[in-house]
């Protein structure tokens, strides 16, 4: 037991921070042009000032964006220059975000690579003492050595742009400006992929301003639908409203949340719109954004006050089991099945309903929580901690953890159930171990999966795993200690009486009703009744 980690406490995920909803705009050929024009002028703006931000690196002050935004302001408009700045300074920060992760794991990759290295060839790890495996053949070492080399020298030229403030950034993305020389491969023209390239580099995005009218005076949608946007100075021969306005012929309605949404435009509360052309499918969206006020977490204890459903998440589906305020299971297990082959789309479609199924099974069972485990494969997609097991590792990179509990989070938090975090340390293999056979049975196959959850809803209610141990090989007195894992010598009340079992155990008397049923001595002792009196015929008087 000395090798085993210690577990983590338990934790309520707190509820999202934002919403976002999206609708469709059915534009006309005009609207749909003026959107285009606007969009690509937008963006090639967009673009410059985020070349500027980047050649100011590490230099960049409140006296430099007071320039660019100056600039920007006398081709475009004031408002439209602060949203190109602001998402300017976003996306710089992302770059930085994505460089300290990449730095993090090339050095973590070094350590484990320099690790196996040291080995000899062929040893086998040894977990108490903190030793890895070596590496299996001459060959593999070599090619190992020379994957460090190529490592450190990646990360000497990773260091040097954290300490110079460089970032690299791609607007309309790095894989569409990759497929540009793969043409024939994705199945595409040139022409064809133009048009998604500036569909991509479109700029078309305003945040909200509280106090406004209807929440945002860039881009104006009002409680009617009708959409109108600032036209920027050098785009101003369009307009057919005041104020170099321009209204469009299509409006839009919000299906998802369109009443919080109409609510927070009514009281002129800030609301972020972006507009976007899907060029696949010829469409135009808008999509609306706006922060939510943090509400307070709610407690552990009052979110598993009515029990919890314990969900394991597995590649091809979700293993959820039913557990009372006792830790024990209820009902019988469900598995929400899901696919993760094919498109984005198609496999985002498919988690969204594996989870409404799963919030849809948790209020028919009036729990209010649910317990997941916090899983987190940063570090085991790498081919240092899984060697040649590359079914494994292809099966942990496609495997959506984040997305996964970030979507749950949500949309768990529109029904009103907490989502409770715990540590996954040990569930699969001691759920299995102490679940799994005893709840088998000829008319219900318990998987490994389902056992695990059982251990997660457990570890989530703060009970212990293990099941109750089976009693002393001789009999069952109490003479070689006590029988159960649960009861402690300080539990209160651990020799009480047993709960009353539904059903009958006679043919006379009920269970639980007979006249010594809470008499724990003559329930466990020789020579007493348990359930009603002994009965026998007396004497016969001598005076008759």
């Amino acid at each position: 037991m000395g090798g085993l980690r210690e577990v983590a406490a338990s934790f309520v995920v707190p509820g999202p921070a934002g919403v976002a909803i999206r609708a469709r705009l059915r534009v006309s050929q005009a609207d749909a042009a003026v959107l285009a024009e606007m969009g690509v002028f937008l963006g090639g703006l967009a673009a410059g000032d985020l070349a500027v931000r980047c050649r100011q690196g590490l230099g960049h002050d409140a006296a430099g964006w007071a320039v660019r935004k100056r600039e920007l302001t006398g081709v475009s408009s004031a408002r439209w220059a602060g949203s190109i700045t602001k998402a300017t300074h976003d996306q710089w920060a992302l770059a930085r975000r994505g460089q300290t992760a990449e730095l993090a794991w090339l050095r973590g990759q070094i350590t484990q690579v320099e690790a196996r290295l040291a080995r000899p060839l062929g040893a086998k790890a040894d977990k108490r003492a903190g030793l890895v495996r070596g590496y299996g053949s001459r060959s593999e070492w070599h090619a190992k050595s020379r994957r460090l080399h190529a490592l450190r020298t990646r990360l000497s030229a990773r260091e040097a742009d954290w300490a110079a403030g460089r970032v690299r950034v791609v607007r309309g993305g790095k894989k569409l400006a990759h497929l540009r020389h793969h043409l024939d491969a994705a199945g595409l023209d040139e022409r064809a992929w133009g048009e998604r390239w500036r569909a991509a580099r479109m700029f078309l995005a305003a945040d909200g301003e509280s106090g406004k009218r209807f929440g945002n005076e860039t881009i104006r949608i009002t409680d009617t639908g009708q959409i109108s946007l600032k036209l920027p100075a050098a785009l101003a021969h369009p307009a057919n409203a005041p104020h170099g306005r321009y209204v469009l012929d299509a409006t839009v309605q919000f299906a998802h949340r369109g009443a919080e949404w109409l609510e927070r435009i009514t009281g002129n509360r800030a609301v972020a719109y972006r507009i976007h052309h899907d060029v696949l499918r010829g469409r135009w969206y808008v999509t609306a954004s706006w922060q939510r006020a943090a509400a307070p977490a709610l407690p552990l204890e009052a979110a598993l006050a009515k029990g919890v459903v314990a969900v394991d998440m597995n590649d091809d589906h979700l293993a959820a089991w039913r557990l009372d305020g006792h830790g024990n299971p209820v009902g019988e297990p469900r598995r929400f099945f899901y696919d993760l082959t094919g498109s984005t789309a198609h496999r985002d479609a498919q988690i969204r309903h594996a989870l409404t199924r799963l919030l849809h099974h948790t209020r028919a069972t009036a729990a209010a929580a649910i317990a997941i485990e916090d899983l987190d494969f940063t570090d085991g997609r790498c081919r240092e901690k899984h060697g040649r097991n590359k079914r494994f590792r292809r099966l942990i990179s496609r495997f959506p953890t984040a997305r996964l509990r970030a979507r749950l989070v949500s949309m768990a938090a529109e029904q009103n159930i907490a989502i409770v975090a715990v540590d996954p340390a040990y569930s699969s293999r001691w759920g299995a171990q102490h679940w799994q056979q005893p709840l088998t049975s000829s008319n219900r196959q318990v998987s490994r999966h389902d056992a695990a959850s059982i251990a997660i809803g457990r570890r989530a209610l703060g009970h212990p795993i293990r099941r109750r141990t089976a009693p002393p090989p001789v009999h069952q007195s109490d003479e070689q200690g006590h029988r159960t894992a649960q009861a402690r010598p300080e539990t209160r009340r651990r020799e009480g009486p047993r709960p009353r079992l539904p059903g009958p155990r006679t043919r006379s008397v009920s269970p639980g009703s007979g006249a010594k049923a809470g008499d724990q001595r003559a329930q466990h002792r020789s020579g007493h009744t348990a359930e009603h009196e002994f009965w026998q015929q007396g004497s016969l008087p001598l005076s008759l």
